[in-house]
């Protein structure tokens, strides 16, 4: 009998890449990787680990349900941060969820972050409302898209994911030489802690709920590898780095005022899991975590499988 086709949107990035990996490793389903260039470098990597790869794009919703034909499973995901609007990225999840529905999948799971207005409202001045309408616009467009999913009855279990420890290597969030000439570690959360997660992790993560067949659907499950405060996070980089690194506590406030795109979203976003850290921790069980992916990297692993690709600035 034919495996059961999991097909995983954003199968070159890092989310849906470490999910077609996990497949592919595990052999217990058939990949699918769906990707807007199906002849890239990345895709071809993939073909040559075994997947089948197809090209796809999230504003053709057409070009999703033929991709999704046939597939048992779907991984969606979109990405924000390429073009920084909510509005596209809720026309992208309302193609993704009428793309699963139409081609019949029976178990879909769509990556999300919270609604972050339903604990700080549009009105409360703590936080700058961003966009006119949203606080964390790269959290409260999936958070808002979960219902989506819901009102157009796709079998979907909603996987709260964490911030990457990978963007201090992509994005510029590494440590940085101060005038004193130590390296310094900015971030803007006090002393409360950061839920966190190798990128690849949260693909092995989405293996292990497929994994579990349709006890995790309708179900939110979320995810993370460690929560640490930012003065761990420094010891632990200094560590790896075999050289002091200070926590640089900077408030919100401040970081929103700094000079590169996302910057006012990023400094909200840290500000709710700050300000909420109970309940951004709470929702990240790390035994949960673990028991989908027993694989699961702590911080201090990352570092020793990754640490040497941090750019200091």
């Amino acid at each position: 009998m034919s495996k059961k086709i999991i097909a995983v949107i954003g199968a070159t990035g890092a989310q849906g890449g470490g999910l077609v990996r996990a497949i592919l490793k595990h052999g217990d389903f058939s990949a699918r990787a769906i990707t807007r260039n199906a002849t890239g470098e990345k895709a071809d990597g993939l073909r040559k680990l075994g997947a089948e790869v197809v090209a796809a794009d999230l504003d053709d919703v057409a070009s999703l349900e033929k991709a999704f034909a046939g597939a048992h499973g779907a991984y969606l995901v979109t990405a924000f941060w390429e073009h920084f609007s909510p509005e596209k990225e809720l026309a992208q999840a309302r193609n993704l969820a009428e793309a699963a529905k139409r081609a019949k999948v029976a178990h879909a799971i769509w990556s999300t972050l919270e609604d972050t207005r339903k604990l700080v409202p549009l009105a409360d001045t703590r936080m700058p409302t961003l966009k006119e309408k949203y606080k964390v616009p790269h959290f409260d467009c999936k958070g808002e898209a979960d219902q989506i999913f819901r009102d157009a009855g796709v079998p979907t279990t909603f996987l709260a994911t964490s911030f990457y420890w990978d963007n201090l290597i992509h994005f510029g969030m590494g440590p940085k030489k101060g005038e004193d000439g130590k390296l310094g570690f900015v971030l803007p959360m006090a002393d409360k802690k950061l839920p966190g997660i190798a990128a690849e992790d949260i693909g092995k993560c989405a293996y292990g709920v497929f994994n579990k067949g349709s006890e995790l659907i309708g179900k939110t499950v979320g995810i993370a590898g460690e929560h640490l405060t930012g003065a761990e996070m420094a010891a632990a980089l200094g560590k790896a780095l075999s050289q002091e690194v200070v926590y640089n506590y900077v408030p919100p406030e401040v970081y929103r005022t700094f000079p590169f795109p996302g910057a006012d979203d990023l400094g909200n976003m840290f500000q709710y899991k700050r300000d909420f850290e109970k309940e951004f921790c709470g929702a990240r069980d790390l035994a949960t975590s673990r028991a989908l992916n027993p694989e699961l990297l702590t911080f201090a692993a990352w570092l020793e499988k990754y640490g040497s690709q941090i750019q200091i600035g």
